[in-house]
């Protein structure tokens, strides 16, 4: 059983460690530029390379959570990822700052949503799904409560003492850590839940659900890293102001948290292929809307809210999905091999952006958002085609 306390600790675990490490290149980006005369590129690199190791150890790291569980292994990733701000607040060379953000990585596989969703595996099995959704709701807030923070923070501290305060947060994971239980999930001990056997029975079922699990992820995980570094640039470009822009993209917290709060209370019998369907249609209706932001506040606003709906019901699609397609009891171990082109890929996202934007403009970084939507939405929905029949309340 997964008590209440547990729940909470671990969605305030989401939002420290989104805020301080996933989240801090949209706000410290032009800073560390600005004063250390790099460019863009070079310092969106240092995140990219961050998730190109989140990627590497990523079977490594649900192998580790399967074995050991999610306390140790989170709290070291909960310091991983202080030592990542610390040594980003004393760089002055490039060797140093890509050093840091390597420290990052390792520390946001350890401690980010897919590490919490297989520590809660490992702990409920099949009784997870509700944690999990029930952990982003506030993780899905670090991105409206971090930016601005982070913009903050830079005014009164420099960007160097913002860092070192943000170290500090990261911190503050490891004692939230300190009461997750270690236990495994026994079947055999829960004779009353009902048995549900995977959807995906055999191994030529396993291939194609995880192959189209693998994709719909990877293209979640690519748009999620491009517009988690650009979403602020995107908008300006457009037209917006610096200030609307800030304030609009915070929208996209909202928009994630309102969202996962709707599928906590009304959501139970959403059958989580339905939950990714509804997640990937949101968003090419919101990059549409994207393409009209420099021509009217309502469209950016809604480019930013509805892009967090969708990532945010995407994110608890990703946690769920495996719980009903696979075995849960192997949950870290297999999930971690199917996530890992999902980490590569979207290592190159922010650079690719960048590209796109300095090379055609703004619009076009909408566009590649527009139809990495698309294909998403298409592989959610030959999923449901192909494994409804086995699932009552799939779509």
């Amino acid at each position: 059983m997964i008590r209440r306390r547990s729940v909470f600790c671990l969605g305030l675990v989401q939002l420290v460690s989104w805020g301080v490490s996933y989240y801090l290149i949209g706000v410290f980006g032009d800073a560390i530029a600005a004063d250390l005369g790099w460019s863009q590129t070079t310092v969106h690199a240092g995140f990219s390379a961050a998730l190109l190791v989140m990627g590497l150890s990523s079977p490594l790291a649900g192998s580790l959570i399967d074995r050991y569980g999610g306390r140790r292994v989170m709290m070291i990733g909960a310091a991983l990822n202080a030592a990542g701000c610390a040594l980003l607040a004393v760089c002055e060379n490039l060797p140093v700052y890509f050093t840091a953000w390597l420290l990052l990585g390792l520390g946001m596989r350890l401690t980010l949503y897919d590490a919490a969703f297989a520590a809660l595996a490992r702990i409920g099995g099949p009784a997870a799904r509700r944690p999990m959704s029930q952990i982003t709701l506030l993780g899905g807030l670090a991105s409206t409560t971090f930016w601005p923070l982070g913009y903050l923070l830079i005014e009164q501290l420099g960007w160097r003492g913002a860092l070192g305060f943000y170290a500090v947060l990261a911190l503050s994971a490891v004692p939230l850590l300190i009461g997750l239980p270690d236990g495994r999930y026994d079947a055999e001990a829960a004779p009353r839940e009902p048995r549900v056997a995977p959807l995906a029975a055999n191994d030529r079922e396993r291939f194609v659900a995880g192959a189209l699990y693998a994709l719909i992820v990877t293209l979640a995980n690519f748009l999620a890293s491009g517009l988690s570094a650009h979403m602020i640039p995107i908008l300006t470009g457009l037209g917006v102001g610096a200030a609307a822009a800030v304030s609009i993209s915070a929208l996209r917290g909202i928009g994630q948290s309102l969202a996962r709060l709707c599928e906590v209370l009304f959501g139970r019998h959403v059958h989580p292929l339905a939950l990714n369907i509804i997640g990937t249609l949101l968003l090419p209706f919101c990059f549409v809307a994207g393409l009209w932001s420099g021509e009217s506040i309502v469209a950016a606003v809604a480019f930013a809210f509805f892009y967090g709906a969708g990532n945010g019901l995407l994110t608890i699609a990703r946690g769920t999905l495996p719980l009903v397609l696979f075995d849960p009891r192997t949950y870290g171990s297999f999930v971690g091999r199917l996530l890992t082109p999902s980490f590569l890929l979207s290592a190159a996202a922010p650079l690719i952006y960048a590209w796109a934007i300095s090379r055609f403009g703004e619009v076009a970084a909408l566009y590649i958002s527009l139809a990495a939507g698309l294909a998403a939405l298409s592989a959610a929905l030959y999923l449901n085609l192909a494994f409804r029949a086995k699932g009552p309340s799939a779509v």
